[in-house]
């Protein structure tokens, strides 16, 4: 049915029964040069949770356990992939390699960062040019051999997430939260769109959950109690990873040096991958 159909079908030249049968799968296809296999979406219902801290340590323990992983930035407001791992823009005033930057170690990484002259230049751009952007990313860049592409998508459920569900098929979502009972709430606006979105939930990661003194050895529950374990029991959903607030982490981001972080939160992922792999 028409945006302007009056309930008269003489008004568009077509029946409902037509409408029916056609294309629901709006799916972009990747560059035709790009092989992926798997698309694995990081989410937050709110922003200040650590989402890309998540995509890129779960990109990087992939990485090292020997699979081909790659990182496309949906955050484009605020992209954050790229000072993570140390990658910058090459060759200013040229144009770009249809070909993603790589990282130290290999992985593949798209952001507007990279195309932008100065990295502290802000992207002041409605909702329609941000979303064709990140396709763009998608279908222009060429992913070469990619096991395991990782989306850090931005906070919230509005157009740019809605953009990556209804344009790439992703296999599967992580959802990032932190301690708070306000986040419970948060989280479960994340859970709710994408079971409408029809993409699979493969468990939460609560990052900050506490704080490892060196001195005592003991953990501090800085944000307070968790309330991971009811909101993963209240959605039948997995918890992946209880991160902690830790200041070398913080620094090795700074520096970009990330991928350079032993961290073994995520060492089990591959794992958790391989289940989704055998659903589908």
């Amino acid at each position: 049915m028409s945006d302007t159909c009056n309930q008269t079908c003489s008004s568009c030249g077509d029946t409902c029964e037509d409408r029916k049968t056609e294309r629901t799968d709006f799916f972009e296809k990747p560059n035709e040069l790009s092989s992926i296999k798997k698309v694995i979406a990081v989410v937050s219902g709110k922003g200040g949770v650590g989402k890309s801290l998540v995509t890129s340590m779960l990109a990087v323990t992939m990485n090292r356990k020997g699979y081909n992983t790659a990182i496309l930035d949906a955050d484009v407001t605020g992209p954050s992939i790229p000072k993570a791992f140390g990658v910058h823009r090459e060759n200013k005033g040229k144009e770009m390699s249809a070909y993603p930057p790589k990282s130290s170690t290999g992985i593949d990484i798209m952001s507007v960062n990279l195309l932008l002259e100065h990295d502290t230049d802000p992207v002041i751009w409605r909702g329609p040019i941000i979303s064709n952007m990140v396709k763009q990313f998608w279908q222009d860049f060429v992913w070469t051999n990619v096991d395991y592409m990782f989306i850090d998508m931005p906070p919230g459920t509005g157009d740019v997430p809605l953009t990556v569900f209804q344009s790439i098929k992703v296999d599967g979502i992580i959802i990032v939260t932190s301690p708070q009972e306000l986040v419970s709430m948060i989280v479960a606006k994340a859970v709710k769109m994408a079971q409408r979105m029809n993409v699979p939930i493969l468990g939460l990661v609560e990052n900050m959950s506490y704080f490892k003194c060196p001195s005592c050895n003991q953990e501090h529950k800085i944000f307070g109690e968790s309330h991971i374990d009811q909101i993963a029991t209240k959605y039948n959903i997995d918890v992946l990873a209880r991160m902690p607030i830790d200041p070398k982490l913080a620094k090795v981001c700074d520096d970009g040096e990330i991928e350079f972080f032993e961290g073994s939160w995520f060492d089990h992922i591959d794992e958790i991958l391989k289940n989704m792999e055998e659903r589908k």
